[in-house]
């Protein structure tokens, strides 16, 4: 196994908090942790209103309850996720099997393309709801503030797509680099070609000493 593979040098080494803090994958997950959390919390706590007329709360969102439904799904699936993927980090330097490593950078670039992606759906269809509610001064400031934040999460989950798609292609090209199969290796010398043809060893000289005499018997 090469020195480096995904990013992360060989498994051994001590963990240093201070690095692991400050790199750009920790202090965007953290962004996005906090987000998340900003989103779910403002719906349940703020987003759903009980007018006199009715029994049951209805979403803040121009009243659609699939809405505040989706809104807070993907931010609790996307705080878990954060959560699991900074273990991983932390963990990443300590595991030595190159595949394993392969597979949770996968798993990493997977889930954040797909939340970068829902996360738009999301942004979208908030700010379309808010756009057609009529009870907008009852829950402002919390609609505003979950739709904002619903923006940075595409921001953040975009650039966590971005450094783990740069981390799977480094560990691609590191592989590459370090592995050639010899067969088909056309960069190795061959031997140089003989100068001048040798004679084997094992050449008949009778023919030079005379004419061939047949045995007597």
């Amino acid at each position: 196994m090469q020195s480096n593979a995904y990013g992360a040098s060989l498994a051994g080494g001590a963990f240093d908090v201070g690095s692991f803090v400050k790199k750009p994958q920790t202090v965007l997950r953290f962004l996005s942790w906090v987000f998340s959390i900003v989103v779910f919390a403002s719906i349940t706590a703020e987003g759903y209103i009980n007018p006199e007329t009715k029994e049951n709360a209805e979403c803040m969102f121009n009243k659609n309850d699939s809405a505040c439904s989706y809104a807070v799904g993907i931010g609790i699936l996307a705080f878990l996720g954060c959560f699991v993927f900074l273990l991983l980090d932390a963990y990443f330097p300590n595991i030595s099997n190159a595949k394993e490593r392969k597979y949770i950078v996968i798993g990493d670039l997977a889930f954040s393309a797909a939340w970068t992606f829902l996360w738009f759906i999301c942004f979208c269809v908030l700010a379309n709801q808010w756009s057609k509610t009529t009870m907008t001064h009852v829950v402002a400031d919390a609609a505003r503030a979950v739709i904002a934040f619903s923006f940075f999460s595409i921001v953040t989950w975009a650039l966590l797509s971005y450094f783990a798609l740069g981390r799977y292609r480094q560990g691609v090209s590191e592989f590459n680099q370090e592995y050639t199969d010899p067969a088909q290796d056309h960069t190795s010398p061959y031997p140089p070609p003989q100068s001048s043809y040798q004679q084997g060893p094992f050449t008949s000289t009778q023919g030079q000493q005379g004419e061939y005499q047949p045995p007597t018997y």
